[in-house]
């Protein structure tokens, strides 16, 4: 299935593809795939009964800093801004938390296994599934890249940000391996 993931920070010469922005700055539907977007209902892993506006919120909401704990009012942002919480402004980050009121703190990769991608799944599956299909649709006509402002679409990879564009990519391509 010809698609790929570029860095939306570097200058992309593909005129025989089709380049879409997956990012919070993309266009409609695209901008759907962001992690900020505010999809709704989206269950907070590790925490029963509890849901978040994006995946972004839940993530940066389970963060824990050297000085500050988890910040459940990010589980409500749906303006796609104010979801960042900063080693700058809390020092450094000492792990996610596992659940609101877990007593566990998980490592970044572990975060990464039990946090960040289950949300992100589960936003595709439930949010997406139409703009997933699409995708595939238009794989099967021409190249497609996603933007993404990181492109690290190995997990276990924690020198840089997951690319959640790479996740896109890999749900596309099940699809179509679901389909042949």
């Amino acid at each position: 299935m010809p698609i790929e993931v570029a860095s939306k920070r570097r200058k992309l010469k593909r005129p025989d593809a089709l380049v879409l922005d997956v990012t919070s700055r993309g266009p409609e539907p695209w901008v759907r795939f962001s992690p900020f977007f505010p999809h709704g209902g989206i269950p907070v892993p590790l925490s029963p009964g509890v849901t978040s506006e994006s995946v972004e919120g839940l993530w940066q909401a389970l963060k824990v800093f050297e000085s500050a704990d988890v910040d459940a009012s990010k589980l409500a942002v749906t303006s796609m801004k104010g979801l960042k919480r900063t080693v700058r402004r809390f020092g450094p980050v000492r792990g996610h938390r596992a659940g609101l009121t877990g007593d566990r703190l998980l490592d970044y990769r572990t975060a990464r296994l039990e946090i960040y991608l289950p949300a992100y799944r589960w936003v595709l599956e439930h949010r997406l599934r139409a703009e997933v299909e699409r995708l595939h649709a238009l794989a099967e006509s021409a190249d497609v890249v996603l933007l993404d402002y990181t492109t690290n679409g190995e997990v276990d990879d924690l020198s840089t940000p997951l690319s959640h564009a790479a996740l896109v990519a890999d749900q596309v391509r099940r699809l179509g391996a679901a389909a042949s």
